[in-house]
């Protein structure tokens, strides 16, 4: 079998540049051994953020009291909100499905692909020979070689969604992003939580925000312990402890490992076709070229940041420089990412420690408080703020928490990738009231004491007004 453009793995990116290739006339194949959406949709983005709507609404009933509303205590029926996970996956399904690909005139292989030569693949028996391939093969769970652990029952993010009977006491290792969505979306769905963290918690994000998440899950009754690193795990089905090296020790009815993801690579001949590793993962070039440089590689197999968007922007690349021959190369510093706890965490380009180092005193951080925005006490979601870090009056860096963060960050991810001002965003006109105003104010502020607290315009204002009739 010959093709333009060989595509391994259904995924969030794999998808993209499938169908973008195939709807601009290439004659394209796609492998995939398992499931078409692949991570995102079946164990990942999709069910988490179904099972967080879940919870939200739970929450809602215990916190109606703020609204004139009595407060009650849910009655949660954990099959049946997973049942609402399964509806959204299949309703969202049929748009990555095997028909409607084959329908854009992609060819199908549901079979796992191996490299037998530079420009050669076998899947499925058959052999295809490729202009141009790309790995997108994303990750599967990271599951450290914890004394003990391959002898207990655990779920993954892979099982999870499975589960339909609700944990009594669920352990979660890991205090990263899934590991604080779930403790959150357990804890309010009416779960003991405990979350075991080897370092700190939510510790990739900017210290001071994190803290707001964080204070919240802990309220709620999420146990956070950090600086834990498990050295041993022990037990059965429904009575599991985790012990740390510090000597403490954890019991539960149920383990979730949440201790990131690892580039899916395995068996895939990557040697067969002169393709180099680095750390487990695929190296690439700025064009996302391996050192094969008739393959790509995309998404989570080259190791970097492990984002559905990221993927599918990725795929974009790819899909000018493998059909166009066009020297398309990535840049990250404008990906944004967002955690969606309650309150949210979402943050783009530098924290405020990366900015700092590297631009100095000529940094420029300005923060507005939700508590300040109208919308945010009309709706009593008045917890978080807005940081902007700035450099010569160009955001360098954005950190949001609070309610829809991940919606505001879209403004500051276009604002960094177009190399926009903060006087382009603090002239932006927003509806009011909405909190997307907050994103106008904190660019506002940061003109402020350039205004309202300089003596020559002042100065200026005065002569204006004398001179003006």
């Amino acid at each position: 079998m010959k093709c333009d453009l060989l595509v391994i793995g259904a995924g969030s990116g794999g998808l993209s540049v499938a169908a973008g290739a195939a709807q601009m006339g290439a004659k394209v194949v796609l492998l995939e051994r398992g499931e078409m959406g692949g991570d995102c949709l079946n164990t990942g983005c999709v069910p988490s953020k179904a099972l967080l709507a879940a919870a939200a609404r739970a929450q809602e009933m215990r916190e109606a009291g703020g609204f004139g509303i009595t407060p009650v205590e849910p009655d949660v029926d954990y099959a049946a909100v997973m049942d609402h996970v399964a509806q959204a996956i299949a309703t969202i399904a049929p748009h990555d499905s095997q028909e409607r690909f084959e329908g854009l005139g992609v060819t199908v292989i549901r079979a796992h692909g191996r490299f037998t030569g530079p420009r050669t693949v076998r899947a499925g028996g058959a052999e295809i020979a490729a202009r141009r391939i790309v790995i997108a093969a994303g990750a599967s769970p990271l599951v450290p070689p914890i004394p003990g652990l391959d002898a207990v029952p655990y779920l993954t993010n892979e099982t999870l969604f499975a589960q339909r009977t609700r944990p009594d006491h669920l352990l979660i290792l890991g205090g990263g992003p899934i590991g604080m969505e779930m403790a959150q979306a357990h804890v309010r769905l009416g779960s003991r939580v405990t979350v075991i963290e080897a370092e700190r918690a939510l510790g990739r994000d900017d210290p001071e925000m994190a803290t707001e998440v964080l204070r919240r899950l802990r309220a709620e009754g999420v146990e956070i312990v950090e600086g834990a690193r498990a050295a041993r795990v022990e037990g059965r089905a429904g009575a599991i402890r985790v012990e740390t090296q510090d000597g403490r020790g954890f019991g539960g009815s149920h383990l979730l490992v949440a201790l990131g993801r690892s580039p899916a690579i395995d068996g895939l001949g990557l040697e067969a076709a002169g393709i180099e590793t680095d750390g487990g993962a695929i190296r690439v070039d700025r064009r996302l070229r391996t050192t094969n440089r008739r393959v790509f590689a995309i998404g989570d197999v080259t190791g970097g940041l492990q984002f559905t968007h990221l993927a599918g922007y990725e795929g974009g690349i790819v899909i000018r420089a493998a059909l166009f021959g066009l020297p398309a190369e990535a840049r990250h510093d404008h990906i944004p990412r967002a955690t969606y706890t309650d309150p949210e965490l979402a943050h783009v380009g530098l924290t405020e420690a990366e900015a700092r180092a590297a631009h100095g005193d000529r940094l420029s951080v300005v923060t507005e408080s939700y508590a300040g925005n109208d919308r945010a006490v009309a709706t009593r979601r008045t917890v978080g703020r807005i940081k902007v870090m700035a450099v010569g009056g160009r955001p360098v860096g954005v950190t949001v928490v609070g309610a829809e963060a991940g919606e505001l960050i879209g403004l500051w991810a276009l604002a960094l990738s177009k190399g926009l001002k903060l006087g382009d965003v603090a002239g932006m006109v927003a509806p009011y009231p909405t909190l997307g105003e907050l994103g106008k104010r904190a660019a506002g502020t940061y003109f402020s004491p350039k205004l309202f607290d300089n003596i020559w315009v002042k100065r200026v204002v005065r002569a204006v007004q004398r001179l003006l009739p």
